[in-house]
């Protein structure tokens, strides 16, 4: 019989980040303590763009995007921003998205499921995924919840469960 195997990845879904961005920047334009701020929420090119005339409206604008985001199924962990910087009279946050699992990161979590995983069951590193498999299917569940249950700054989704 084959090994069993899936890749641990750490991917975003552009169109789910995009309708957070627009259903963010709805309610921006809407509720009444946003009113005159000149507060806005955009892409700019592949980083997105918070504006506000005051650090706490542009901290404001970060939280809701990251409420929206949470509530459409997608990690904080991906999203990656800076602090508030001034820029003439307005604040701005610039955020970006993680794609993929760094060449450190796979080999953290690889270690990981050698260290304490059950046995058996092989990691490989396989350009920004990781690659886990083993002949029972089992060990490969028991995998999915040691990883489940680490707090790693990063991301994981589990994928080609076969």
């Amino acid at each position: 019989m084959a090994d069993s195997s899936f890749d641990v990845v750490s991917k975003v879904e552009r169109q789910e980040v995009d309708n957070a961005l627009h259903q963010a920047a709805k309610e921006i334009s809407q509720r009444y303590d946003f009113k005159g701020v000149d507060a806005s929420i955009d892409w700019s090119g592949e980083k997105i763009e918070m504006r506000a005339n005051s650090e706490e409206r542009v901290k404001a604008v970060l939280d809701i995007f990251q409420s929206k985001l949470v509530k459409r199924g997608i990690s904080l962990k991906a999203l990656e921003t800076g602090e508030p910087q001034a820029s003439g009279k307005e604040y701005r946050i610039t955020g970006s998205l993680q794609q993929g699992i760094s060449q450190d990161n796979a080999k953290k979590v690889a270690k990981i499921i050698r260290d304490e995983g059950p046995k058996g069951v092989k990691a490989q590193v396989q350009g920004d995924e990781l690659r886990v498999s083993a002949k029972s299917r089992d060990s490969l569940q028991e995998v999915i919840a040691l990883l489940k249950g680490k707090d790693l700054d990063f991301a994981l989704q589990f994928e080609n469960y076969r």
